[in-house]
């Protein structure tokens, strides 16, 4: 790979699984099918298009559910971690994209499944913001020790 190619890493939460892209990132999107609600226990799923050629696994391997006949998604079998959807014969994996080390790295260009939208998703923007540590004083105090793995190698 030459210097100026770019190479992106990523992986689980606890740091069992990680992955690693030689090249660009693909399309980005935002899928809210209620598939993907339940397999992301989130009101969408924002996944980016890799080529399987530029993706490989560099430690662990990812457990797998079947969520339809043609739809494998992976998962980290240690912490949970949702981590991609691939449809049998796609050349493409769909990673979720804050998995990635750098999830900037891939906004999303267009929202897909839309018919399972829930109703507030729309709203989200327009509520007041807070800090993690404006309302929970263990994490102002510093008593949160994260034990997720750091978004590097």
């Amino acid at each position: 790979m030459s210097s100026v190619e770019l190479e992106y890493s990523g992986g689980c939460q606890c740091g069992a699984v990680r992955y690693k892209i030689a090249g660009p990132l693909g399309k980005a999107s935002v899928c809210h099918c209620r598939m993907c609600q339940k397999a992301f226990g989130n009101l969408a799923a924002p996944l980016v298009g890799v080529p399987l050629t530029r993706f490989r696994w560099t430690r662990g391997k990812p457990g797998e559910f079947r969520s339809s006949a043609p739809v494998a998604r992976g998962f980290c079998a240690h912490c949970g971690t949702p981590l991609y959807l691939l449809e049998d014969g796609d050349p493409n994996i769909e990673l979720a994209i804050c998995t990635l080390d750098n999830p900037n790295a891939s906004p999303p260009t267009s929202q897909v499944g839309i018919e399972g939208k829930v109703d507030w998703a729309d709203g989200l923007a327009q509520l007041p913001g807070r800090s993690t540590n404006d309302d929970n004083p263990l994490a102002a105090a510093g008593r949160y020790h994260s034990l997720q793995h750091p978004d590097n190698d």
